[in-house]
């Protein structure tokens, strides 16, 4: 799927949100972080990644449109928190204490881990795992993995290792 084109508006949506946020945070810190550059080329179900050596978020254009509001006001302040965190902090933990503190002290924004967008639109190919209280659908670089030996996966829920389903086909 082409990824769409973003209206202006959306895109200028982002950009005040972002220079809104990083005034908010420059004030906090005492100090004067420059702008990160902003790239609408994420793709897959990752609503967008911070990319610390070269100071830039990622931002899916196909889940921005679809969830215009609520992904500026949650997705651009989490990416920049990574940012500011790997130049206030150095690295630490991707979503550790400091991102968390970054986020809601300095940022004013709940610290959520994960997106809760629909990603039926974004999806490719998944294969379908098992654990004792669900179904999983892990994306084909995940299946791999698991399948090289490289990787498991457990369940965010209760835990237990997840293992592939053979009685569900696959999509």
């Amino acid at each position: 799927m082409k990824a769409p084109r973003l209206p202006i508006a959306i895109q200028q949506a982002v950009m005040r949100c972002l220079r809104e946020k990083l005034q908010q945070a420059n004030s906090h810190l005492g100090t004067c972080y420059p702008e990160p550059k902003m790239v609408y080329q994420q793709r897959g179900t990752a609503a967008g990644t911070a990319w610390l050596e070269s100071y830039e978020i990622r931002l899916n254009p196909v889940l921005l449109m679809e969830n215009q509001q609520a992904f500026v006001d949650e997705v651009v302040p989490h990416e920049l928190a990574h940012l500011l965190v790997w130049k206030h902090f150095g690295r630490v933990a991707p979503h550790g204490k400091e991102w968390k503190w970054m986020m809601e002290t300095v940022l004013g924004v709940p610290a959520r881990r994960t997106h809760r967008f629909e990603v039926d639109s974004v999806r490719k190919n998944t294969f379908p795992y098992r654990c004792p209280c669900q179904l999983h659908q892990l994306t084909v670089r995940r299946h791999n993995r698991v399948l090289r030996g490289e990787a498991e996966y457990r369940c965010t829920h209760c835990g237990q290792l997840l293992k592939q389903d053979v009685t569900t086909p696959c999509n």
